[in-house]
């Protein structure tokens, strides 16, 4: 296998990697929170649909990224509706809203479909992008690419160098206390879900309009399903997170050279080789229940509610 080869797997590997950073960066400050949202799937499949339309429409990225955030919020905020309100089940609620997000973003997407884009070009940076093997694998990707890394950068720093970031993980570990100091809860939960769906919303955009720029119906493919599984995986830290992102990004890159390659599996064990490995990563880190009991945050999951208290 030549250079470029190996050169051009780890460039396709970040890509394919970076709709799981958005969306798992976003769950991931959603159960730091102390709130568990299963309907990452059905909250990228609305923000894929909604960026897509707009893109197709009006051309521009940047409306297409605000209209796929903000419909990723607003499902994201029926969620907090139903749990933070209501006081329903979130793991029914989440696994509901990703059931109406698969229906609704293909009926959004009927006379979108194969429809192409023209997709989000390469940032071209003077010299940089220039330089031999460097200037390939750094400075070569999409603007969202970038942003995806700044957004990790700022996730990292809001929750373990501000007293805000303090407080949402305090409130994740016992929001009896977080209460009894005066904080409001389910304010602070409100908007950390809502952040969950912008993040969300993006990831799916970028699948839609940058990684695979046209519309398919299902498109996102399970990815909001692997994004909360990158949250354990990654112990309900950011940096790990990206890590996580990538090795997922890299076993899917994996099955087409392994294909080009000529070695004789059945393109449907291929197809299923991502998720394999993330269920036997899984399953490994589940073994180790002290890692888990340390680092996830204590009420993740539980109804709450300060009136009853």
């Amino acid at each position: 296998m030549s250079a470029d080869t190996i050169l051009n797997i780890l460039v396709a590997t970040i890509a394919a990697g970076t709709p799981l950073v958005y969306a798992a960066l976003g769950e991931l400050v959603t159960e730091k929170s102390g709130v568990l949202n299963l309907g990452v799937e059905g909250m990228m499949l609305v923000g894929a649909i909604s960026g897509f339309i707009t893109m197709a429409k009006t051309g521009s990225l940047f409306l297409a990224v605000v209209c796929g955030m903000t419909a990723g919020a607003l499902m994201s905020l029926v969620f907090a509706i139903l749990t933070l309100y209501l006081m329903a089940n979130q793991v029914a609620s989440g696994l509901a809203l990703t059931i109406f997000g698969i229906g609704l973003s293909a009926f959004m997407g009927i006379k979108y479909t194969s429809v192409a884009l023209n997709g989000v070009p390469e940032l071209h940076i003077p010299i940089l992008s220039d330089i031999p093997i460097l200037g390939r694998l750094v400075f070569s990707y999409d603007i969202l690419i970038y942003l995806s890394l700044l957004i990790l950068a700022g996730v990292a720093w809001f929750l373990y160098k501000t007293r805000a970031g303090t407080i949402l993980r305090a409130i994740g570990e016992s929001p009896k206390s977080g209460h009894a100091l005066g904080f409001s809860v389910i304010g602070i939960r409100y908007l950390a879900v809502l952040f969950g769906g912008a993040m969300a919303g993006i990831g799916g955009v970028y699948v839609a309009v940058a990684y695979t720029p046209m519309w398919v119906e299902g498109m996102v493919a399970g990815r909001g399903w692997v994004a909360i599984a990158l949250v354990v995986f990654a112990t309900w830290r950011p940096l790990r997170v990206m890590v996580g992102a990538y090795l997922f990004g890299g076993v899917t890159i994996a099955q087409f050279h392994i294909q080009g390659l000529g070695i004789e599996i059945p393109s449907q064990f291929l197809s299923m080789l991502p998720y394999l490995a993330t269920i036997a990563v899984l399953v490994i880190i589940s073994r180790d229940k002290n890692t888990i009991r340390v680092n996830s945050p204590a009420s993740l999951g539980i109804t709450y509610h300060p009136e009853n208290n």
